[in-house]
């Protein structure tokens, strides 16, 4: 399928951030987005007429520091929080007490494994051993164990990070919410993820006949694949200058 900025008001364009937009780092809080990615960010916006939606785990503080002084609609905390081009913000917040339990809970996990690290988002809790990969298995049992004492709650692995999140948000449903809006609705998607967190977000985009797009190697349900971050920003960079989709930056059909 060919994808050019001519036809762009036919088109809304989905991105992950860490591993897409931006390269992972040992911290979430050492990630950066370089200037010139967040100015053709901002052209590509502005040739969609402010389709263009940033769909991430991060929280929409996070999200909105990084791609400053942009302000984008989002999907943040895998769409447990959204925001739409009017500036208007849902949530999907977990009950108080639910939310306290599993903070002093994972508070106290979190203590006896040195160097893992807790991300309280509020309505989610991302367990990070990026620093300490010996304890993948101890924090993934815990996950599950917690899990399935909170039925509301679900598992969302990711790299290096394991996610305690609400059982009905995933970036798929986020990306459809969006798609019911202007200037969303009527257009074609386009999302591009790397990891199994965007996996919902590819089986969404396909039932809609839109482009899904995989950064990196593994196995996904995405029909095209970018071989990195660089692949991305080269990609992107093209794209404005008339580039089709499958042209630009050696975009490939994912088998």
């Amino acid at each position: 399928m060919k994808l050019s900025l001519p036809n762009a008001a036919h088109y809304a364009f989905f991105f992950d951030i860490d591993g897409t937009l931006a390269p992972l780092a040992a911290q979430p809080e050492d990630v950066t987005i370089a200037p010139e990615v967040r100015e053709n960010l901002e052209r590509l916006a502005a040739r969609c007429e402010g389709a263009l939606a940033l769909v991430s785990g991060r929280t929409i503080q996070q999200l909105d520091a990084l791609v400053a002084p942009l302000t984008l609609p989002l999907a943040a905390v895998h769409g447990a929080e959204c925001r739409n081009l009017q500036g208007e913000i849902t949530r999907n917040a977990l009950p108080a007490d639910t939310a306290a339990s599993l903070t002093a809970e994972l508070e106290r996990a979190v203590d006896l494994l040195a160097g893992s690290r807790l991300e309280n988002k509020g309505m989610a809790f991302a367990l990070h051993y990026r620093q300490a990969p010996w304890h993948q298995r101890t924090i993934e049992q815990l996950a599950q164990f917690l899990a399935s004492r909170f039925p509301e709650l679900v598992v969302q692995p990711g790299k290096c990070v394991v996610e305690l999140k609400p059982r009905t948000v995933n970036k798929g449903a986020a990306i459809e919410t969006l798609m019911q809006q202007p200037p969303f609705a009527g257009r074609t998607p386009v999302f591009l993820g790397d990891d199994d967190t965007d996996e919902a977000g590819f089986q969404r985009v396909n039932a809609m006949k839109g482009i899904s797009v995989k950064v990196g190697e593994g196995k996904s349900v995405a029909q095209q694949r970018l071989t990195d971050v660089d692949a991305v920003h080269r990609w992107l960079a093209q794209l404005l200058t008339g580039s089709s989709l499958q042209d630009a930056a050696a975009l490939r059909s994912h088998n």
